[in-house]
This record gives C-alpha cells, structure tokens and sequence, in this order.
C-alpha cells in the first residue's frame, strides 16, 4: 500500500516526512512530486512503510493532524489514471 499525504507545507522535504513516519514504523520510500516546469513541490507527498500495520497507524494518526502549519490529508493513495489514453479516446469519440 502506498500513503497518499496531501495540503503539504512547501517546504517539507523527504526527510521531515521520514522522521514523522518514523514514529509509526520503518518507513521504505518518501516520493515528493516537483512540478515540471517550476521544479518546486507540488504539495502533496506518497509515502511506502515496511508493514500494512504501520501504514493503517500512520494513516489513522496523521490525518487531520497539524503539521508545519497545516492541516494534512493522509489516506491510502488511489491507482494512478492512465490520463493519456483517457485524453487520446475523449478526443476520438467527441
């Protein structure tokens, strides 16, 4: 499972979000989307823990909570979309 954590403080990096998830488990990857152009974060972080367990607890702990100045979104992260394909076949059918 992979942690979605979102209304980030722009200026949290990979290690702040490792040292918060630490406390609920062993924390296997921080992922902090840039954007392409700008090359700043985007505000919203995936987060991958070693144990289910952990995750759940981190989820169920973190979410709503205050952090550096902000109210966090934490929930489990949905699938990616395919958003070339869904573009490519609006635009065949419309």
């Amino acid at each position: 499972m992979t942690i979605y954590v979102g209304n980030l403080s722009y200026s949290a990096t990979e290690e702040d979000l490792k040292a918060v998830f630490a406390d609920y488990g062993q924390v296997k990857r921080v992922v902090l989307p840039t954007d392409r152009e700008t090359g700043k974060m985007r505000g919203f972080a995936f987060v991958e823990m070693v144990e289910d367990a952990h995750e759940d607890a981190a989820i169920t702990e973190l979410d709503g909570a205050e952090w550096m100045g902000r109210q966090l979104r934490v929930n489990k992260a949905r699938p990616r979309e395919d958003n070339r394909r869904s573009s490519w076949v609006k635009k065949q059918y419309s």
